[in-house]
């Protein structure tokens, strides 16, 4: 059964990366670069800042903070322990998919899929009394999670996995926060 989930996976990855248009390839490039998003987390911090008290804001951002440093270790621990080669370092896929980016390290699981659904997920949850535009958040993991297939660094399972943990670690952390809050207020 394992073996045919693997094949299913590689199957799917191929198609998806085959699937993306050489003309939209600066564009994948550019979503999937951690620092084109930067207006979007400054803008997340700026909103805790606004809407909650001074003390709060802090607490919020201290675990919101943690919460990421804590996805980040899993997901390192994780890429080591089952050492996955990602799909760019497979010989053979390599006539068989277009790679624009070319990491060495290990693929399960991704760590922009962990880390932007973690930061959508914990921002919708601190902020959704206060915007109710701010599910919109929900299109940068999306997209920010599409791109690793298109530029041939990352199997779908990655993904999928990465998601799942990302907004665990984020819903946690939510809880974690509220009750520091509750117990301060």
């Amino acid at each position: 059964m394992f073996k045919t989930l693997k094949e299913w996976d590689r199957s799917l990855f191929v198609y998806l990366n085959n699937s993306g248009l050489e003309s939209w390839d600066n564009f994948w490039l550019l979503v999937t670069n951690t620092l084109f998003w930067t207006p979007l987390f400054v803008l997340i911090i700026y909103l805790i800042f606004k809407f909650y008290k001074s003390t709060e804001a802090r607490i919020v951002l201290a675990y919101f903070l943690l919460a990421l440093g804590v996805s980040l270790l899993l997901m390192i621990s994780t890429k080591y322990a089952i050492a996955r080669l990602r799909p760019n370092n497979i010989p053979e896929l390599a006539d068989l998919i277009r790679v624009l980016h070319q990491p060495v390290s290990y693929s399960f699981y991704s760590g922009h899929a962990s880390s932007s659904f973690l930061i959508a997920t914990f921002a919708v949850l601190i902020l959704r009394k206060y915007n109710h535009f701010v599910w919109l958040i929900f299109v940068f993991p999306l997209l920010f999670t599409l791109s690793r297939i298109f530029v041939g660094v990352h199997f779908p399972s990655d993904l999928i996995f990465g998601s799942f943990m990302g907004f665990i670690v984020a819903i946690l952390f939510y809880k974690f926060s509220k009750t520091k809050i509750n117990k301060n207020g």
